[in-house]
């Protein structure tokens, strides 16, 4: 005879806790994996990517071979971006000779906008505009401006604000990467 209390009941209580604690573990496991920091880390590997830039040339990182790039995260709107193009400027002038590319990809979504700054704000390095901003996601970046210094594939530094790229400190370093 069959009793409320008895041990089908039990049995099926047993296997709802046990079914109830594997999906919240499932759960918990699934939303720290989902928080991991993805960012591309100093040391690392750069992402892979294959962009081309409004001049028309095709970049990807492991083509500088022994050459530095600087890829820079940018938006015309971000006042910290701005007030870092004269010394990204100065400074692709200064190292192009040596083989230092800068390219500062831009996440404005308008492509008036940015062409609009473009013309009024002129750059002498790459640019290229990546309106989704899924080059910067896959660096882990969501903040701009966000600079890496890249050389053989490998992410040798990163800047994650508005740099005097002009500085002694900053010129010195690239100086000794090179």
């Amino acid at each position: 005879m069959w009793s409320p209390g008895g041990s089908f009941a039990v049995n099926t209580n047993n296997i709802l806790r046990s079914l109830l604690a594997l999906l919240t573990a499932a759960f918990l496991g699934v939303i720290v994996f989902s928080l991991r920091d993805t960012s591309a880390k100093e040391g690392s590997h750069a992402p892979q990517f294959s962009i081309t830039t409004d001049q028309g040339d095709r970049i990807t990182p492991a083509e500088f071979g022994g050459k530095v790039l600087v890829l820079n995260f940018w938006a015309s709107w971000c006042q910290p971006c701005v007030q870092e193009i004269p010394s990204l400027n100065a400074f692709q002038k200064r190292f192009a000779k040596d083989g230092v590319v800068v390219v500062a990809v831009s996440i404005d979504k308008n492509p008036q906008k940015y062409r609009d700054f473009l013309k009024r704000i002129p750059v002498v390095f790459e640019t290229a505009r990546d309106p989704r901003a899924d080059l910067s996601a896959e660096y882990g970046t969501y903040q701009v401006p966000e600079t890496y210094v890249i050389k053989n594939g490998r992410i040798l530094r990163k800047f994650a604000m508005g740099e005097d790229w002009t500085s002694d400190d900053m010129v010195q370093y690239i100086q000794g990467v090179l």
